[in-house]
């Protein structure tokens, strides 16, 4: 009787719920992956650099230390 702990179920079904448990996990985890994609890369991909502004972008890169502060403000007479 010891061997019957899950009364008439036994091991084999409780072996395939834990493969179906894992199976679902597992596209659960995929779906929220991809979706956490999506919103980091902004939804639409290379639309999203198309609608930003010039001015930003040379903020952004005199920001990194991409260009100097005479390059910017040469950036921001010529935009402006």
């Amino acid at each position: 009787m010891m061997w019957n702990w899950f009364g008439s179920m036994g091991w084999g079904m409780m072996f395939w719920g834990l493969v179906m448990l894992a199976f679902w996990g597992g596209i659960i985890a995929l779906v929220v992956w991809g979706v956490k994609k999506l919103v980091e890369r902004g939804g639409s991909g290379s639309d999203t650099a198309q609608k930003r502004d010039p001015l930003d972008i040379a903020k952004e890169r005199y920001a990194r230390g991409v260009i100097s502060r005479e390059e910017f403000e040469q950036i921001k007479k010529d935009l402006s």
